[in-house]
C-alpha cells in the first residue's frame, strides 16, 4: 500500500483529502502545520506529498525544500493563490503538480494517480540520451554537456526529458503542457512554457539565439531532431 502525507490546515479539507484516498487504498497521514510535518517527513518516507502552502506557522515552500533534500518524492501543491509566480517558484522548487482551490476531491485522486505514473515510466528508462552533445542520463536524472554537468531545475528537466524521449517529433505547446503538468489549469499558459523553454535553450544551447538543439517548428510546436 502506498503512503501518502498530506498537509492541510483546514481540518475539514484534509478529512475529506484522508477519506477518498483511502476509498482507493492509500495509506494517508495527515498533519496540519509545519512543525508536525518536519517532525513525520524526518521520521518516515512516502510514496508522495501533498502540500498546502499557506500554513500558520509557515509554508508549504518550507516543506518542500525538506522533502526534496531527502530525495526525489512527489509533491503536489494546494493552494487558494492562482498567480503564476507561486506556480512556477513551486514548480522551480520540485513539486510535479500544482492544484488551486477549490478543487474537487475525484480530481486530485486523478492527478496523483497521473504523478505516479509519470514516475513509474521514467524509472523504466535506464540507458542514456543523446542529443548532439548533450547526454541525458534519465536514472540519475543528470543532463551533461561534453563532460560538465548542467544543472536543470526539474520542470526544465522534464520538458528536455519529454521532447528527448519523442526525437524526431514536433510535439505541440499543448501537449508539452499536458505532458509536463498533466493538466490545462488557468496558471498554466503560453507564456510559462515560452519562459522554460528560453530558460533551457540558455542552459543547453550553444548559442540561445540560434538553438539547434531544441528547435522551434513556426505555428506547430517544438522538437528535437534524432
Amino acid at each position: 500500500m502506498e503512503s501518502i502525507l498530506v498537509v492541510e490546515d483546514d481540518k475539514t479539507i484534509a478529512m475529506g483529502i484522508e477519506y477518498s484516498l483511502k476509498q482507493e487504498g492509500f495509506d494517508t497521514h495527515i498533519c496540519h502545520n509545519v512543525k508536525d510535518a518536519q517532525k513525520v517527513i524526518d521520521e518516515r518516507d512516502f510514496a508522495l506529498v501533498i502540500l498546502d502552502i499557506s500554513l500558520p506557522d509557515g509554508d508549504g515552500f518550507e516543506l518542500c525544500r525538506l522533502v526534496r533534500a531527502k530525495g526525489d518524492t512527489p509533491i503536489i501543491f494546494l493552494t487558494v493563490y492562482d498567480d503564476e509566480v507561486n506556480v512556477v517558484m513551486g514548480l522551480d522548487m520540485g513539486a510535479d503538480d500544482y492544484i488551486t482551490k477549490p478543487f474537487r476531491v475525484r480530481e486530485l485522486v486523478s492527478r496523483i494517480k497521473s504523478v505516479f505514473r509519470r514516475y513509474k515510466k521514467g524509472s523504466k528508462t535506464s540507458g542514456k540520451i543523446k542529443i548532439g552533445d548533450i547526454t541525458i542520463h534519465p536514472a540519475q536524472a543528470k543532463v551533461y554537456r561534453k563532460d560538465y554537468e548542467i544543472a536543470l531545475t526539474p520542470i526544465e528537466y522534464k520538458l528536455l526529458l519529454t521532447l528527448a524521449h519523442n526525437k524526431g517529433r514536433v510535439l505541440s505547446r499543448n501537449r508539452l503542457l499536458e505532458d509536463i503538468w498533466d493538466v490545462a489549469g488557468d496558471f498554466v499558459n503560453d507564456n510559462t512554457l515560452t519562459v522554460y523553454i528560453k530558460r533551457l535553450r540558455e542552459k543547453i544551447e550553444e548559442n540561445p539565439q540560434h538553438p539547434t538543439i531544441i528547435k522551434t517548428v513556426r505555428g506547430l510546436g517544438y522538437k528535437v531532431d534524432d
